[in-house]
């Protein structure tokens, strides 16, 4: 055993010194000119530089500027989508559930009361969900049409709960009924 280790101790120093030498040898080799001058451009390619630079940067500008509208579109598309499918589906509930509170009005039904608070709160919730998906990337005037549901939503609610005649509730109502399709209209033509 220390036959060996003799050897590969002196195979390690053997190749460290090859390598000091390898070393000191790249250093030796090296560039060892220097070149005297001024550096100066060459005036007749330099226009045709300038004009490659110039068609890189109005590219490179118009390449970012489409990435650019490109993203913007798929913001906007992605806020229509959701106002739209929230007011679709939390409008069903709501309408619904107004309907169920007509029915037993009208039919004089000792479940009016029973059939008023689910009604209350379906267009409560329709109306504070419409409200939160409302975004800057909406187009204004889909922005003003999913608000005007929000305020008909609740308006229906306030006639329900405070119990009003049946001019001022069937008002509420109409109104209620001329914003969903409004804003509806509205979403379909930009879907």
């Amino acid at each position: 055993m220390v036959i060996g280790a003799l050897v590969r101790e002196r195979l390690r120093i053997g190749a460290l010194a090859v390598g000091g030498v390898a070393t000191a040898a790249m250093v030796i080799v090296g560039c060892s000119t220097v070149t005297e001058g001024a550096g100066s451009a060459d005036r007749a390619e330099a226009p045709v530089y300038r004009a490659s630079v110039s068609a890189s940067l109005e590219e490179s500008a118009a390449s970012s500027s489409a990435r650019e509208s490109e993203r913007q579109a798929s913001i906007t598309k992605e806020a229509i989508h959701d106002s739209c499918e929230t007011l679709s589906s939390s409008s069903v509930d709501a309408i619904t559930a107004v309907n169920a509170y007509v029915d037993a009005f009208n039919q004089s039904a000792g479940d009016v009361g029973a059939k008023a608070r689910p009604a209350i709160d379906a267009l409560n919730h329709s109306a504070d969900a419409v409200a939160r998906s409302v975004s800057d990337p909406l187009a204004p005037e889909l922005r003003d049409s999913l608000n005007a549901w929000v305020d008909a939503a609740r308006s229906v609610a306030t006639a329900i709960e405070g119990n009003y005649g049946p001019e001022e509730f069937n008002a509420a109502i109409s109104r209620l009924n001329d914003t969903k399709t409004s804003a509806l209209n509205l979403c379909d033509a930009l879907y």
